[in-house]
């Protein structure tokens, strides 16, 4: 059984959802991929999962890097959690290439190369926006590219973060 609720962030309206085992998503108000992983009979109930996860976002939002997770519960194939993985390593403050993601992939599985456009695809799709921090991910070039939430989010999540975000575009 899936536990919803909803919380309000400085950039907008965010819907959470988790399992008994931990946090399975977390959404901006009509975002790309909004509710994606959601099942269709789900419960609002604050949950101590969902209580968490909002204590990390108040944490965030003030301006800091939280000093803890919430549990999560990651659902995908194999291939997808390998990426989110890597984006659950992203530190606080920094930012990481497409390429680098698919290079790093491609090591683990021990091929010569990894379609860049295949992680894109799946840090797109990443089901637990922020936590998980796919807004970290950039272009080739350090451009602000591809984020489900809206490129204007990203480049806020990354300016409360202190990324300079002046050379991206």
């Amino acid at each position: 059984m899936q536990y919803i609720s909803h919380d309000q962030s400085p950039i907008g309206g965010i819907l959470l959802a988790a399992d008994e085992t931990g946090l399975t998503g977390l959404w901006f108000d009509r975002e790309k991929y909004y509710a994606d992983h959601l099942d269709p009979e789900h419960e609002e109930k604050d949950t101590p999962v969902l209580k968490q996860a909002k204590e990390w976002l108040a944490i965030y939002f003030s301006g800091k890097e939280p000093p803890f997770y919430p549990p999560l519960h990651m659902i995908g194939t194999p291939f997808q959690l390998s990426v989110w993985k890597i984006l659950q390593k992203i530190p606080y403050g920094k930012t990481i290439t497409y390429g680098e993601i698919a290079k790093e992939i491609a090591e683990q599985k021990g091929i010569s190369r990894m379609s860049a456009q295949a992680v894109g695809g799946t840090v797109g799709h990443n089901p637990i926006s922020i936590i998980v921090p796919c807004h970290r991910v950039v272009g080739t070039n350090g451009s602000l590219t591809g984020y489900a939430g809206g490129i204007d989010k990203k480049a806020k999540l990354l300016a409360l973060e202190n990324v300079d975000i002046q050379h991206m575009s």
